[in-house]
């Protein structure tokens, strides 16, 4: 444990000397009373995708302890749409595990997760938290295992052109200053993250690259640790608010959005997954990818088109998903293959000593293979309620195991090469396609609503509220319309710039 300690960047984790899964509100009381901690902020997500903020000053020992204690109340209908103005306080109650000093307020400030709670002190069944826990214990429960998550955040930032080492256009994959502008921008966010408790595991230029009327346009990605499930869904949320809240004070402007211009890279929020138990890795059996993780992947692309519907929330979204890009349209999985909806990445299962080749004074001994073995769903982008997107994954996961056929389905929809390839245009037609808008995704969602709220993971409150919201957008011939008009095209883009 010390191990883990040492070089935590988490202040709070640095000065208890003691992991976040460990904090207690005693803990939480020294920390503040011993550090010059002056204000306590809760931050929560909305239906917007987005942190909330409210904010208290420390009056006294007595005050701090009834915070953490009890929480406050808040108006849930301004919250949530499907929460009815009249019946609408929910509590707020701190996670103590989230704990981190705000590392943008002046004042010293200590800030907190926070859970929502309904009038009689129970977990608010639709809540986001809420639901991604109650899919999690399920799928503790029917399978025995723990599921894990980490997600790719790519994102644009964007600045005055200043004329200096011009990208080549498209080719940011990976990109070095000074033809990077923003790598310091974005090592910056990391470090930052790191100290609010997001465990990343590296970040990096991605592919999109350009100029246009006089700004720089650069796509960036920070990839995240696979974690448990809960703890993933929240690093991603404090990762969007330390970006956009760094990028203002830079005068930067930075988009999550799916879409960016016509012709250029978009962003996605794709989502790694294994399945642990007792600290094993279970997506890897002998060497090669396991039945466990075959049972998952198939119970994954089985609700795929339904997940849509937590993971692409916007109209720009199906912009995105569009066939001849590395953003999947067809239902299958394959190997390192980019052009498919679940991705098996390279996992380390070679049994050569590469540290040794690459380091001839190193001892050319065999080396046990790390576990580090994921899938990865390629769909979903940042318009995503992460809650209910790694939610509905767990919960399709779980049915995977549930079915009798889950190892036949995933063998029938595995490509081994690119899926538009000629070749495949025979098993291209036999698969089932993604939704091609808000509305057909929450048709989807709808068809397949029972899954999702068995167990009791999705209140049927919820279903019904991210049904109606996405059926408003009146997008099912939104793509086709304005296909070959870029202009009206990018006024839709614009209208989702700042989307998650």
């Amino acid at each position: 444990m010390n191990n883990q300690i040492s070089l935590n960047p988490n202040k709070v984790v640095q000065y208890l000397q003691k992991m976040p899964s460990e904090f207690r509100k005693a803990d939480i009381i020294r920390f503040v009373k011993e550090n010059g901690i002056r204000m306590i902020n809760f931050m929560y997500p909305a239906d917007d995708n987005r942190l909330k903020t409210l904010n208290f000053v420390i009056n006294s020992e007595e005050y701090l302890d009834s915070i953490l204690s009890y929480g406050e109340r808040v108006d849930g209908s301004s919250l949530f749409p499907f929460i009815e103005a009249g019946n609408s306080d929910l509590y707020v109650i701190p996670r103590f595990s989230t704990a981190f000093v705000d590392p943008f307020a002046e004042i010293p400030t200590l800030t907190m997760l926070a859970s929502f709670f309904n009038k009689e002190g129970e977990p608010l069944p639709s809540s986001p938290e809420y639901t991604l826990r109650r899919a999690c214990q399920a799928f503790r429960e029917v399978t025995g295992m723990e599921f894990y998550a980490m997600g790719e955040l790519e994102y644009y930032v964007i600045a005055p052109d200043k004329g200096l080492f011009e990208a080549t256009d498209q080719k940011g994959y990976h990109e070095s200053a000074p033809y990077a502008k923003f790598n310091d921008f974005r090592t910056e966010c990391m470090n930052t993250i790191a100290q609010a408790g997001g465990q990343i595991k590296y970040g990096h230029n991605e592919v999109g690259n350009f100029t246009l009327d006089g700004m720089i346009y650069e796509q960036n990605e920070i990839e995240f640790l696979p974690i448990p499930a809960e703890q993933a869904a929240d690093n991603l949320m404090i990762a969007k608010w330390v970006i956009r809240t760094l990028a203002m004070k830079h005068d930067y402007d930075v988009t999550f959005a799916p879409k960016i211009t016509a012709g250029k890279a978009g962003s996605g929020l794709h989502i790694h997954f294994k399945v642990m138990k007792d600290g094993q890795n279970m997506m890897v059996e002998n060497g090669e990818l396991s039945d466990i993780a075959k049972k998952a992947i198939a119970g994954i692309l089985t609700y795929a088109p339904a997940i849509t519907a937590f993971g692409n929330k916007v109209p720009t979204s199906y912009f995105r998903l569009v066939p001849h890009q590395e953003a999947p349209t067809s239902v299958c999985w394959g190997d390192r293959n980019r052009s498919v909806l679940v991705r098996v990445p390279l996992g380390w299962t070679g049994k050569g000593n590469m540290c040794a080749t690459a380091n001839p004074l190193e001892k050319d001994e065999p080396v046990a293979a790390p576990q580090k073995q994921t899938a990865e769903l390629r769909s979903a982008d940042c318009s995503a309620d992460v809650y209910q997107l790694i939610a509905g994954m767990v919960v399709a996961a779980r049915i995977g195991f549930e079915m009798e056929d889950a190892l036949d389905r995933a063998k029938d929809m595995y490509v081994s090469v690119n899926i538009h390839n000629d070749e495949n245009k025979e098993k291209l037609e036999s698969l089932q396609s993604l939704p091609d808008s808000c509305v057909a995704s929450a048709d989807r969602l709808e068809e397949a609503r029972g899954a999702f709220e068995a167990y009791d993971v999705f209140a049927p409150s919820l279903i019904d509220g991210i049904i109606k919201k996405l059926r408003k957008y009146k997008d099912a011939n939104l793509r086709k319309k304005l296909d070959g008009q870029p202009k009206e095209m990018l006024e839709e883009v614009r209208k989702y710039w700042h989307c998650g």
